[in-house]
């Protein structure tokens, strides 16, 4: 898939969401049963600050949808970590539904893994969902390595190598959106981390970055 040009400011709605990937009725019906299970579940659930909803278009599904085009061709395995309310875990799965992608959503709350069970069933999707903490080993040796691994809005990016570290193989991509502070970030992880990066500016927001992560090893001294 690939990456859509400037977007319109905001993406309001499925239709400006239509234009600007260039998806199909199907995917945006799907987005749609989405939006419409997350504002009803928010009063409930915190899924996301409720100050963004009204710009769910925008700042989430298209923030997440953004992704997808910088992942390898057709990537057999995507990861998703601490999905929370599903972006982007959710919105991944959604646009490569039958593009014979698997994607995992590992999320601790039993609740919001509730709300994407939901999603899935609603929408006709297929996605496993992990009910788990990242850090744990039986999580991580359950899983392994995996094509693309995900997070936004999780941890600092230094934080985020040390979790998705195990799920790295020789070709794993680490995609993570991050705001005005990605640089900073990167600096701060390679006082403890070695790793290949890309900086990408991100479509919804001109501050922000989607920091790309390649080969990620630990720096030992002496």
């Amino acid at each position: 898939m690939s990456r859509p040009g400037p977007l319109p400011k905001p993406i309001s709605s499925p239709e400006d969401f239509c234009r600007a990937f260039n998806v199909s009725r199907e995917t945006i019906d799907q987005l749609k049963i989405y939006v419409s299970l997350l504002a009803q579940w928010q009063p409930r659930i915190n899924l996301v600050a409720n100050a963004t909803l009204p710009d769910v278009w925008h700042r989430h599904v298209a923030d997440s949808a953004q992704l997808v085009a910088l992942a390898p061709p057709s990537p057999r395995t995507w990861l998703d970590l601490g999905s929370g309310g599903g972006f982007p875990g959710l919105v991944v799965a959604i646009m490569l539904h039958g593009a014979g992608t698997q994607v995992t959503l590992v999320e601790s709350d039993r609740r919001k893994c509730a709300f994407l069970a939901e999603v899935a069933r609603q929408t006709g999707i297929t996605v496993e969902i992990q009910t788990a903490r990242i850090e744990q080993t039986a999580t991580q040796g359950m899983l392994g390595a995996v094509d693309v691994v995900s997070a936004r809005a999780l941890a600092p990016l230094a934080r985020l190598i040390s979790l998705s570290l195990p799920f790295f193989g020789a070709d794993t991509v680490g995609i993570f959106p991050k705001g005005r502070a990605a640089e900073s970030e990167i600096e701060e992880a390679r006082a403890t981390w070695a790793f290949d990066v890309e900086t990408v500016p991100s479509l919804t927001d001109e501050e922000a970055r989607i920091v790309l992560v390649r080969h990620p090893r630990a720096i030992t001294e002496g």
